[in-house]
């Protein structure tokens, strides 16, 4: 099947379908992340977070797998890896995020925005899987303005990330507590003037929506 993907004669979605059709063939995507051609590595990837969103009870067994992708060299393999632990938190009757916590938020310090934004994109449906994680995921979140700026993170990326995080405030703004809103109000009307017209009206609707 890896072969297959690899010569181009099945596509992402052929094997999706084959997947679902086949749970019994889910280790061999598995193996394919590993693999030294790119195509089957990316696809399989791709693969994997498609099906971690539809049937992340399906996935959850191989969490391992892709905890420990976040140390991958290869940071599209990363980066899907943090949509896949992500999606699997619904089914994370282990708590096996709860225990990479720190290590998932440490990559807010990351010197690239598409890592950062990642992060952040993805803390709406961790907090919505865990709402008792939304006061660290608030506090993480918070701490976005203090981010470095380095030759892959400027400061209008900056203000990409902010975008993102106000989106994933507006996610679960409702189930924090008093000081935690407060603080969310702060950090979003710091946004109201922003030079980047999305952000600006992201901050303008999120206002408009929550504050009393």
């Amino acid at each position: 099947m890896l072969t297959k993907l690899a010569d181009k004669s099945i596509s992402k979605t052929d094997l999706y379908n084959t997947v679902v059709e086949n749970p019994e063939l889910l280790p061999e995507v598995l193996d394919g992340l590993s693999s030294s051609k790119a195509t089957v590595r990316y696809g399989c990837s791709k693969v994997l977070m498609d099906l971690s969103a539809k049937y992340p009870e399906r996935l959850y067994p191989h969490i391992d797998a892709f905890i420990a992708l976040l140390e991958s060299r290869f940071r599209i393999l990363t980066w899907n890896a943090m949509a896949v632990i992500a999606n699997l938190c619904s089914a994370d009757a282990d708590k096996k995020f709860d225990a990479i916590f720190d290590k998932y938020y440490g990559f807010l310090n990351n010197e690239y925005l598409v890592t950062v934004a990642n992060v952040v994109g993805n803390s709406g449906k961790i907090a919505s899987a865990k709402p008792y994680l939304i006061p660290k995921i608030t506090a993480e979140l918070l701490k976005l303005e203090n981010i470095a700026t380095t030759p892959h993170l400027s400061d209008e990326c900056k203000r990409v990330v902010a975008e993102h995080a106000i989106k994933a405030f507006d996610v679960f703004f409702d189930q924090m507590g008093a000081e935690e809103k407060a603080e969310v109000l702060a950090f979003v009307k710091k946004h109201q003037d922003s030079s980047r017209e999305s952000l600006k009206a992201e901050a303008d609707t999120f206002l408009k929506h929550w504050e009393t």
